[in-house]
């Protein structure tokens, strides 16, 4: 029976089942929905998890929650994470994170990319390269054969990093994904071929270090906390690529740095990019955005991720957010207090751990 006064949060997720299969790279351990839910609980809340899999809107409405906290990566196609929020979107139920418009859009880096370029926010040169020939296209009219180039379009040039345009958690990346040449370039494109939903990213490689940075919050109580760099201190390849093998093993590969030893007006610089971004594409409650620093010291925007990871101890996300003093379990409840701030709902006071 529900406790009288108690809100009822339902976790929606995409439960990992095979450890064995990047499909499931992205979806969750069943270890970060019980953390979500201790913390939700622990913060007076009563939770239930709703599998975002088969019958998800049926399940929605037996549930009948007074909000979702929303971690589902969604089933297949280049508007994947958008589906979950679509749906709660449709049946009028409250939830925390960005909407499906943000998340359709931040999925695919290309767009992204140029929303960013808009703003005037610095990014590495990039093409799209498409199923197919393939083709290759910029800020061009129109596609050119791969064949046929005898220089990559759009002001790209050799090396260039290449990995899915419409994917997330290292998916497709690889140690070795960067290509010196168009020889390269071509065996990488064919070696990731399966990748065609939103075609495959050919951006320029940014030989310098590289930061990562966590945003919580809506407009005038938005917050960015400091960044944190990513030092490589055992390489896989010749080049530094966080990819889905350093991810998994990152004690083995990599040692963070929060804050960075970098001059404050970088530290602004990144700050205040990652803040642009995160308006221009409407996020809500929490993002994070990556960031490289050029040898010449030029920030670049790389991508931002509005549905990052939150296993703890090992996601980027609460990692970062320990290094800024803010525990696991208060940080799940401050995501879902500003998602309730923005419904108008009453927020349950929360306990530290």
């Amino acid at each position: 029976m529900d406790k009288p006064g108690v809100l009822r949060v339902a976790i929606a997720c995409n439960i990992k089942t095979d450890h064995t299969s990047e499909a499931d790279a992205e979806f969750d351990e069943p270890e970060t929905i019980e953390a979500i839910s201790t913390a939700l609980r622990n913060g007076g809340f009563e939770t239930i998890v709703l599998d975002a899999a088969d019958q998800f809107p049926r399940k929605l409405i037996a549930a009948s929650p007074d909000i979702v906290f929303n971690i589902a990566e969604g089933r297949s196609g280049r508007s994947r994470e958008a589906q979950v929020p679509a749906i709660l979107e449709y049946y009028g139920v409250p939830y925390s994170g960005s909407d499906a418009a943000a998340l359709s859009v931040s999925l695919d880096k290309a767009m992204t990319k140029r929303l960013a370029q808009s703003c005037g926010v610095e990014t590495p040169a990039f093409c799209i390269i498409t199923r197919g020939a393939p083709e290759l296209s910029s800020n061009l009219p129109d596609g050119l054969p791969c064949d046929l180039l005898d220089e990559l379009p759009g002001g790209l040039r050799f090396p260039v990093i290449v990995k899915p345009n419409a994917e997330g958690s290292g998916k497709g990346i690889t140690d070795d994904c960067v290509a010196e040449d168009m020889p390269q370039l071509s065996a990488l494109t064919g070696r990731l071929a399966d990748y065609h939903e939103g075609g495959l990213l050919a951006e320029q490689y940014i030989g310098g270090r590289e930061f990562t940075v966590g945003i919580l919050g809506n407009g005038s109580g938005l917050r960015v906390l400091e960044p944190m760099e990513i030092i490589y201190r055992q390489h896989r390849g010749p080049y530094n690529i966080y990819s889905c093998e350093v991810k998994r093993n990152f004690r083995e590969y990599v040692d963070y740095s929060c804050p960075p030893d970098i001059p404050p007006a970088l530290v602004n610089k990144i700050k205040s990019d990652a803040i642009t971004v995160y308006n221009a594409l409407g996020c809500m409650d929490f993002a994070r955005a990556d960031f490289r620093l050029s040898a010449d010291g030029r920030v670049y925007f790389i991508e931002i991720n509005p549905l990052p990871g939150l296993r703890p101890h090992y996601s980027d996300f609460p990692i970062l957010a320990e290094y800024n003093g803010i525990n696991y379990g208060n940080l799940i409840r401050t995501i879902l207090g500003f998602a309730l701030d923005r419904y108008g709902m009453r927020r349950v006071v929360t306990r530290d751990e």
